[in-house]
């Protein structure tokens, strides 16, 4: 089955637009990106791991974590949760930080927003960036080949979740 993956950059105005169709219903993907237990089963790139430390999905609320490498190598990022609407839409704001929860500014804006069709759910996602060298940096760390990776983990472990309901 071909499911729609766009992955577009916009340089000029510092934004990044993906757009991923899923072969789930919408519920069990919002769960994928607004619990912490499922978010970390997916979310890093493999051979990297997940590891939340703490996440308070509500506005004004935060997710602290780290993507871990096999070496044990942690890099933090810290998220603050701007407005939700349930099932449909939520934004959040998002910076690096160090294992103090100090955050490295400028960050990224982060804007999901969940749609139902045909029995597929699309995630539409907008990331701008406060600063274009911080979007360069995100592109020469791999983030197109890491996001797409993460996908690809979020796309099969939505086909075994989907299973077990």
């Amino acid at each position: 089955m071909n499911l729609l993956f766009d992955f577009t950059f916009d340089k000029a105005a510092k934004t990044v637009f993906i757009t991923r169709e899923f072969d789930a219903d919408l519920s069990l993907v919002w769960d994928a990106f607004t619990k912490a237990e499922i978010l970390d089963q997916w979310v890093a790139p493999k051979p990297w791991i997940s590891k939340t430390k703490f996440m308070d999905f509500k506005v004004g609320g935060r997710r602290f974590y780290a993507m871990v490498s096999p070496e044990g190598q942690e890099r933090w990022a810290i998220q603050k949760y701007i407005s939700i609407s349930p099932k449909t839409n939520f934004k959040m704001f998002n910076a690096f930080a160090d294992k103090d929860e100090n955050p490295e500014l400028p960050g990224s804006e982060w804007d999901y927003t969940f749609s139902e069709q045909n029995g597929k759910t699309i995630v539409r996602i907008t990331i701008y960036n406060e600063s274009l060298a911080r979007m360069e940096k995100m592109i020469e760390m791999g983030f197109t080949e890491g996001y797409k990776m993460s996908m690809l983990n979020l796309e099969n472990l939505l086909a075994t979740l989907s299973k077990q309901r």
